[in-house]
């Protein structure tokens, strides 16, 4: 009997490590899809699209309200050339025109970005999160930029005192320069702005899901604030260089004192240094990394609140 014995303990021991190893492998599966993608749910691209709007406008209009005199500062010490002193008053010059620009190019971000990001999360394999991402970042600032441009263009000219009112820099950047004075410096602020978006959205993003799963469970306001302003001032600083260029190039106006994107780079370096170049990062940081806090911080809060208004069978299919 001892070996008839013997081989039911081995298989019984056998079956037992079999049985733990798969347990294990599910368990590791698991971990794995709620980390990254977890259930596929069905993708309701008008419920997210509407979402994404009012939340991106939302987190648009408040952070550009908080943080206007910041971005004052920032833009004159850019467009100033040589040893010029900087303006510190009226740090709040064109603030209404410019929220009549921002509102809709933030909801128009976030509401290409959100549901351009699910679908591509669908289509992309997991490990490749943050080329779906970064891509949705792109696609979401290209879309935006037809509302930006100008509202930067009209933004700046009231920041750096050359037109008192919005209307007014409106009509008369027309009439001087025509529509496309509207759009000066397009390129260079897709140069920025497309590298931009695409970045912070992708650290933001990485940094939330490698978060939650360390936290294994959802984050609250003050973690998505702080995940925002760090993402936002890592981006704010890399790209400080296309700032500065989309700058010169927007506020030159009619004078035309450069030809272009290469022209910039090559008559600012050749007269005023290469560190001029970087004219201006500590505001960006600041305003960035700040903006990037309150921006994802109510982006995440609003998004949260308009699931929790949805109808109850609704709200089993969030999504992040």
């Amino acid at each position: 009997m001892a070996p008839l014995t013997l081989g039911v303990d081995a298989k019984t021991s056998s079956d037992v490590s079999n049985w733990k190893m798969q347990n294990l492998q599910l368990e590791t599966k698991k971990l794995f899809a709620s980390v990254s993608m977890g259930e596929e749910k069905p993708f309701d691209f008008f419920r997210i699209l509407f979402e994404g709007v009012i939340a991106g406008g939302t987190a648009g209009v408040v952070v550009e309200t908080a943080l206007y005199p910041i971005d004052t500062i920032k833009t004159r010490l850019q467009a100033v050339r040589g040893g010029g002193k900087i303006n510190f008053k009226g740090l709040y010059s064109g603030l209404a025109g410019n929220l009549a620009g921002v509102l809709p190019a933030s909801a128009l971000f976030v509401g290409v970005y959100e549901p351009t990001k699910q679908k591509l999360l669908q289509i992309f394999p997991e490990n490749l999160s943050a080329a779906a991402h970064l891509t949705a970042g792109a696609i979401g600032g290209f879309a935006a930029s037809l509302v930006r441009v100008p509202t930067e263009v009209v933004k700046q000219r009231l920041q750096t005192g050359q037109y008192a009112s919005a209307p007014d820099a409106v009509r008369l950047i027309a009439s001087k320069e025509g529509f496309k004075g509207l759009y000066a410096g397009y390129g260079s602020f897709l140069l920025r702005d497309l590298p931009f978006d695409a970045i912070q959205f992708c650290i933001y993003e990485q940094l939330r899901i490698s978060y939650k799963a360390a936290a294994r469970r959802d984050l609250n306001d003050p973690e998505n604030a702080i995940i925002g302003a760090f993402a936002g001032a890592i981006t704010g600083a890399i790209t400080t260089p296309l700032d500065v260029i989309k700058t010169r190039l927007m506020v030159q106006g009619s004078a035309n004192q450069y030809k272009g994107i290469f022209d910039c780079v090559q008559t600012i370096v050749r007269e005023e240094g290469p560190p001029a170049l970087l004219k201006g990062i500590g505001p960006r940081v600041m305003w960035i990394g700040i903006g990037g806090s309150i921006f994802f911080g109510v982006l995440e809060r609003t998004k949260r609140m308009l699931a929790q208004r949805r109808p109850v069978h609704d709200q089993n299919s969030k999504e992040d």
